[in-house]
């Protein structure tokens, strides 16, 4: 009798072929949704997530966004004590506050922006980010309140404002109070107008909705990052209700520099020195 029961077959080392990952996964290797190149995944995050080989922009996380425009350990966040509520009871295939509890543990965030002060090049600045990963960066009344407290702080201090945008717009699990946050917000950037230093909003992959139509399309300044879609309804909606085909291109952020509704497209790496020569120039 035998004392083995199965045979098996040995593999050389050589004959093994190194698995590349599938779109979008992270490990040692990084492929690119745009191009489909592989990069190491410690160069594609030390470059901001963003493709080395054809520079495509990947979402990058909110906390990683203000560690690469601050100065270094610059950053001071507040608000850290509002938390959304459910003002409507609003359930769909899950209760709104339970989706809330989740998308805290899934992502370490407390809702959709963060907010504080930091120098950019020396220049102190009232700053706000809004964070995609967070129920797709929607506004609810306490998104609404932190963008107002950015303002808000600013004009205390006499300080510029800056606002990062990455939103799908106004949250519906809160309704009517969610849509206040568009002229809420508004009415803090109109105070702030009276010290008269700048206001930059930047507007990153995507940014539409009531967030487009609020404070993000009213900048001193406003910049985008490449191929970000911008606007207030999206290029579907927009043709099932025109009965048109859209201009190749329609939303994006070339496309709105082409036609004036943004003054400059700045790539990541360079984007904080931009702020930087802005904010010594104006602030």
């Amino acid at each position: 009798m035998a004392w083995f029961s199965k045979n098996k077959k040995l593999t050389a080392a050589s004959d093994k072929v190194p698995q590349l990952p599938a779109k979008g996964e992270v490990g040692l290797w990084k492929k690119c949704d745009a191009c489909d190149e592989v990069a190491y995944t410690q160069d594609f995050e030390r470059n901001w997530n963003v493709c080395p080989s054809c520079g495509a922009h990947e979402a990058l996380p909110v906390r990683r966004r203000l560690e690469m425009i601050c100065d270094r350990g610059s950053f001071e966040e507040l608000d850290t004590d509002l938390t959304p509520q459910d003002p409507l009871g609003f359930a769909d295939q899950k209760r709104y506050r339970d989706r809330l509890k989740s998308t805290h543990k899934n992502t370490g965030l407390k809702d959709a922006f963060l907010s504080g002060v930091g120098l950019v090049g020396d220049v102190p600045v009232s700053i706000g980010c809004f964070a995609f990963e967070f129920m797709g960066g929607s506004m609810g009344s306490v998104v609404g309140e932190k963008v107002t407290r950015v303002f808000d702080r600013a004009y205390e201090r006499r300080i510029p404002a800056m606002v990062f945008s990455s939103t799908g717009g106004a949250r519906m699990q809160e309704g009517i109070f969610s849509l206040m946050q568009m002229a809420k917000t508004s009415a803090a950037l109109h105070r702030f107008r009276s010290v008269r230093k700048p206001y930059v909003s930047v507007m990153l992959h995507p940014t539409t909705g009531g967030v487009a139509a609020s404070f993000a399309w009213l900048g001193d300044v406003v910049i985008a990052e490449p191929k970000a879609l911008i606007g207030f309804a999206g290029p579907r909606v927009i043709e099932q209700t025109i009965r048109e085909k859209l201009p190749p291109g329609f939303q994006r952020s070339e496309f709105l520099l082409e036609h004036g509704m943004v003054d400059a497209i700045v790539p990541r790496g360079e984007l904080r020195a931009k702020l930087s020569q802005i904010f010594s120039l104006l602030g």
